[in-house]
């Protein structure tokens, strides 16, 4: 019988945004593979949860992948945490579901926080289209040739940027897009 592997989404900001459902799993699971095992060790001390965490991120990914794989193979059920929100969405995950699926493992979502969704639900922007893009480039030349290809997109864009890049990130989408309506959101 193999195991299970759980996609949780975590808290984006506020530790009680978690479901019940995904308190749950992190009850139940063998073991929980973090981003950042700091991160989630507050997370699982806030509510009590004693499970071994193991580390899982964008620097080990492709041999842990498979090391993880093979545990729930052997029946482990493991769930798979981001430091906030939804594991896989601009974040470390996509090779372990891969692995997972190529060993005969069930992929579970367990739903919860989004930022993306979140600041869109609040940001007074049209919600009827929108097109989720990722982080945006480090360096202004590849953030200017991606914004580029989006200019004649009527769809709303979400961008995630992180804080030291960005002023110079609303710069080029100023520069780029004009006078495109923009909402920044941080701390969801």
């Amino acid at each position: 019988m193999t195991g299970t592997l759980f996609i949780v989404a975590t808290p984006i900001g506020n530790l009680e945004d978690i479901t019940l459902r995904a308190l749950r799993i992190l009850k139940e699971c063998d073991a929980i593979a973090c981003e950042d095992t700091r991160q989630t060790r507050k997370l699982l001390e806030h509510y009590g949860i004693s499970k071994p965490v193991i580390s899982y991120h964008e620097h080990n990914e492709r041999e842990r992948a498979t090391e993880l794989a093979e545990k729930m193979a052997e029946g482990q059920s493991i769930a798979l945490v981001t430091d906030a929100g939804t594991p896989l969405v601009s974040d470390p995950g996509y090779r372990l579901v891969q692995a997972a699926i190529s060993h005969g493992v069930s992929v579970v979502p367990i739903p919860g926080p989004s930022a993306a969704i979140g600041a869109l639900s609040a940001a007074g922007l049209a919600t009827d289209s929108f097109r989720f893009c990722g982080f945006l480039p480090p360096k202004s030349s590849q953030r200017r040739k991606l914004l580029e290809e989006s200019k004649q997109e009527t769809a709303t864009l979400i961008y995630y940027e992180t804080p030291h890049r960005i002023l110079e990130a609303l710069e080029d989408i100023a520069a780029v897009l004009g006078n495109r309506p923009v909402v920044v959101a941080r701390e969801l």
